[in-house]
């Protein structure tokens, strides 16, 4: 699978955030498709709806294939963290890479969300130009990796 088949999904709340996460992506060489969420809910349903697709005869807006999630943890509704565990314990989304990125630095949190199951984790910096850079780099990180299909 070639890695712009992968699908980038953003759960983060704050719009300024996420404008800035696409437009350093796109920079950093990402020309994949990119979705976003402002809740962990949205997020969730989602990635339900490609585990448990509609009966036959209903619509569906999903199509199964490979996503990477860049997930902040304080979101409204379902917190990040929450997410990051629902997704580890489902038997067929716990295969999909989940890259926190977030403002949280406790350490604490860090090692939740390793433990839990996360792939990366990223401290947005408070700098815009050193954010901007750290999401450039993982762009370009990302146009390398392979991911599995979900």
């Amino acid at each position: 699978m070639d890695t712009q088949d992968v699908k980038i999904l953003i759960a983060d709340d704050d719009p300024g955030h996420v404008r800035l996460v696409i437009r350093n992506l796109q920079r950093g060489g990402l020309k994949n498709d990119i979705l976003t969420f402002s809740t962990g809910r949205e997020v969730l349903d989602f990635l339900n709806s490609l585990v448990h697709p509609p009966e036959e005869g209903e619509s569906s807006s999903t199509i199964r294939g490979s996503y990477l999630l860049l997930l902040d943890i304080r979101m409204p509704d379902i917190d990040g963290v929450e997410v990051l565990r629902r997704i580890k314990s489902d038997t067929v989304l716990r295969k999909l890479p989940v890259t926190m990125l977030t403002t949280t630095d406790d350490p604490r949190e860090i090692t939740r969300c390793y433990e839990l199951g996360c792939s990366q984790y990223i401290v947005k910096p408070v700098d815009y130009e050193k954010f901007a850079e750290i999401v450039r780099k993982f762009g370009m990180f990302v146009t390398l990796v392979r991911i599995p299909v979900v």
